[in-house]
């Protein structure tokens, strides 16, 4: 296979993903990134490495700790002059600091965090409560976050009905996260490649069965009206879902928000109700399905895994930009990738080549022509990038005032402290908004996410300023 996935690679080396390192080895004071715009490249082309990964996102630079810490000699090549891809943080406004894609976390895996000792690296996440505020346009609002009875007190004032059905609904979906979410740190099995040999396929075939009978048998303990439930929210509409629980629409308008946020779809797209369930599968200092803000900004995330990765012995490169792969002209085995040719000319050797870039990028950009077969190729042209959000930052003086809310005195309150959803005030305004923004217009009533994490976070804005964030 051309590009491996971390996984893979760390079994193709046999070393052991996991180990003790000594802290005594990594100082603050070292720099742990290096800027080929001022030290140049010649740091990488000097050797042969195990592992070269191209695009410095928090997921490559994850690849790159775990790699580094099974004793692999490993460098990050970065385009831009920061870490992070989707996770920066960066000062778009002087004395504010901006998460300038990703704006909140929840779902970075546990183990990762432990295992790279991210909170020694100055990870520290800021849990949100209440956690959403939805003011709607007669005046009234609905706030929601981890209390139960605070839940309980807001959703009674649109439905007593859906007061009492909530709390069985978020039971539910953590139930269908305890067969899903052992998965997300299950190595996913692999389709075997043409030519393959017998024990190839046999090894396929077990990987395979392995992960398949793994997630029959937590599905085992679920009983037969709940198996329906969970096969209508992995294929079903969100809407569908919604509907089935609940009657408020100012409630399920909120919910349905997160099935659709950032994905060019509508409540009633099948499939949308998956969503539901995936943005409770992740959790903040153990508290299942809590989405918090990380303290800095979301480029604390990624500064944080690249301190693990630079102590595990990593090499971090940024304004280091790939051209091309390299390709193995003496290979004996079909063409197989040999490093990276930079945007200078210059080669990156490496036993093994990782992308962190999109499909698009990775096979139609950087792989040389006649090296995959047009029937792959096709694929990856049709994957469908298209999205219907923007995202705005801007930075304030001010707190905003809800009408809903009686607070005028530019205090934060509760409403301030989650996501804000304006725009929608039942599903079918949210449905309206896709299908205005899927023929290429600008909503008439745009379906808005707002967050301001300077509320809880007072490191990213001046004193008396705010930083907002806007989908």
């Amino acid at each position: 296979m051309i590009v491996l996935t971390m996984a893979r690679l760390l079994r193709k080396f046999e070393a052991p993903a996991r180990g003790v390192l000594c802290r005594s080895c990594f100082s603050e004071s070292r720099r742990y990134v290096t800027d080929a715009k001022v030290h140049g490249t010649g740091f990488l082309t000097e050797r042969v490495w195990d592992a070269v990964i191209v695009g410095g996102g928090h997921n490559g630079l994850t690849a790159a700790a775990y790699l580094a810490r099974a004793g692999l000699q490993v460098a990050v090549l970065e385009r831009r002059h920061v870490l992070g891809g989707a996770a920066v943080t960066e000062e778009i406004v002087p004395g504010f600091k901006f998460s300038r894609a990703s704006y909140l976390q929840s779902l970075l895996r546990p183990g990762i965090i432990q295992e790279l000792d991210l909170t020694r690296h100055g990870l520290k996440l800021l849990p949100r409560n209440p956690s959403s505020f939805t003011p709607t346009v007669d005046g009234r609002f609905l706030l929601m976050g981890p209390d139960s009875k605070l839940n309980e007190a807001e959703i009674s004032k649109f439905s007593k009905h859906d007061a009492a059905a909530y709390p069985k609904y978020e039971h539910m979906l953590e139930k269908f996260c305890s067969v899903m979410d052992p998965l997300l740190d299950t190595v996913p099995p692999e389709a075997a490649m043409g030519g393959t040999s017998l024990a190839g396929r046999m090894a396929d075939g077990w990987s395979k069965s392995k992960v398949l009978g793994s997630l029959l048998k937590r599905s085992s303990k679920l009983k037969q009206h709940e198996i329906t439930s969970f096969m209508e929210l992995l294929l079903a509409p969100a809407s569908k879902v919604l509907n089935n629980w609940f009657e408020s629409d100012v409630l399920k308008a909120t919910l349905a928000t997160d099935a659709v946020i950032g994905a060019m779809a509508s409540v009633h797209t099948p499939g949308s109700g998956y969503v539901l369930l995936h943005h409770v599968m992740g959790e903040t200092n153990g508290s299942r399905g809590i989405w918090s803000y990380v303290q800095g900004g979301m480029g604390a995330v990624s500064t944080a895994i690249a301190k693990a990765a630079s102590e595990a012995g990593a090499t971090l490169a940024t304004n280091v930009e790939a051209n091309q792969f390299l390709m193995d002209s003496e290979s004996r085995v079909g063409k197989e990738i040999a490093g990276v040719i930079l945007v200078d000319g210059s080669e990156v050797r490496a036993k093994q080549v990782l992308s962190n870039a999109t499909p698009a990028v990775t096979f139609l950009k950087l792989m040389p022509e006649s090296v995959l077969d047009e029937e792959f190729l096709t694929s990856v042209k049709s994957i469908d990038y298209k999205s219907g959000t923007t995202k705005i930052n801007i930075a304030v003086d001010r707190l905003p005032m809800f009408r809903a809310c009686s607070r005028t005195d530019n205090t934060a309150g509760p409403e301030h402290c989650g996501t804000i959803h304006l725009g929608a005030d039942c599903m079918d305004e949210i449905d309206i908004a896709y299908r205005e923004a899927l023929l290429g217009r600008a909503s008439s009533r745009p379906l808005i996410e707002m967050t301001i994490p300077s509320v809880l976070d007072e490191t990213i804005a001046p004193p008396g300023c705010l930083c907002k964030d806007m989908f």
